[in-house]
């Protein structure tokens, strides 16, 4: 590791960002890097620039994937290397307004269905009904059940630590995979450690959504889906049920009640709602 990196990695640390977060960040600085073929610390701000115009009009990145970018990048400049450069005020992708993709209770039903492999579906299902994102649910462990409360403690994004209720059926689901490994740290230990005497690591997050999209592809079932999606469906499916807004926010780990508020423009009751005026509209055609 180089000592330039050593320093950023340092500084991220001071600052309390996630280990996945400094994996990000310091890979952004490195892809930067490799497109100027240079160091990092000799980029000047006009090659930063026609990165970034790369980014979008050559490579078309994701907005996504522009903003881990820009804010990797940012990082480095300002806090490790201490320069003030304009450009990366200007640079920032536009935003987007789009509304996920949402699964019915049969579909996720159909979807769980088809992951065969036990480790996966379990780990799934608790996804699915807990709210959770991957990393969440892949990285869940034996002390984050609390079967007397019933609840689940969530080591949650950026730091911000949750409780999320806990279903009966789910618990069961848990305690009887838990059998099969008996891991003593890891509700869902990677699958090639099971069995062995010694803790292994988590689950791997690529594998799960690679579990997931095998099953989803065997449903046949034209939607774009992938593990986040699951997160989306049970967010719906509570507001459908007549969950609370702010409950489904704290639930969900969002910090503002915006985010969670796009969720009622995908409930069935919304939909329905416009089906009278629309058979209406559509009877003298």
């Amino acid at each position: 590791m180089s000592p330039l990196r050593q320093r950023m990695i340092e500084d991220m640390q001071r600052r309390g960002y996630s280990a996945t977060t400094q994996e990000l960040y310091a890979r952004a600085v490195s892809q930067l890097s490799k497109y100027v073929q240079h160091g990092p610390d000799k980029v000047t701000e006009e090659e930063l620039r026609q990165y970034f115009l790369y980014l979008a009009n050559e490579k078309k990145s994701a907005r996504s994937t522009t903003t881990v970018a820009l804010c990797g990048i940012k990082f480095f400049y300002e806090h490790t290397l201490r320069r003030d450069w304009p450009t990366l005020q200007l640079v920032r992708p536009a935003p987007e307004h789009k509304l996920p993709v949402v699964l019915s209770r049969e579909e996720v039903r159909q979807a769980l269905a088809k992951v065969h492999t036990p480790v996966y579906r379990v780990c799934l299902t608790t996804i699915y009904s807990c709210g959770l994102r991957l990393r969440e649910g892949a990285g869940l462990q034996v002390a984050d059940v609390d079967s007397a409360r019933m609840v689940l403690y969530i080591h949650g994004k950026g730091k911000r630590d949750r409780y999320v209720p806990l279903p009966e059926r789910t618990l069961e689901l848990l305690r009887e995979f838990w059998k099969t490994h008996r891991s003593p740290e890891w509700l869902f230990p990677a699958p090639a450690r099971q069995g062995l005497k010694h803790p292994g690591g988590p689950l791997n997050g690529g594998s799960l959504q690679a579990a997931f999209y095998r099953a989803w592809k065997k449903t046949r079932i034209a939607k774009r889906a992938h593990v986040h999606t699951l997160r989306h469906s049970y967010a719906t499916h509570l507001m459908e049920a007549g969950v609370h807004l702010r409950l489904i926010q704290d639930i969900l780990g969002h910090r503002s009640p915006q985010t969670t508020a796009i969720y009622t423009h995908l409930t069935r009751q919304v939909r329905n709602t416009l089906i009278d005026p629309l058979n209406q509209l559509m009877k003298e055609l």
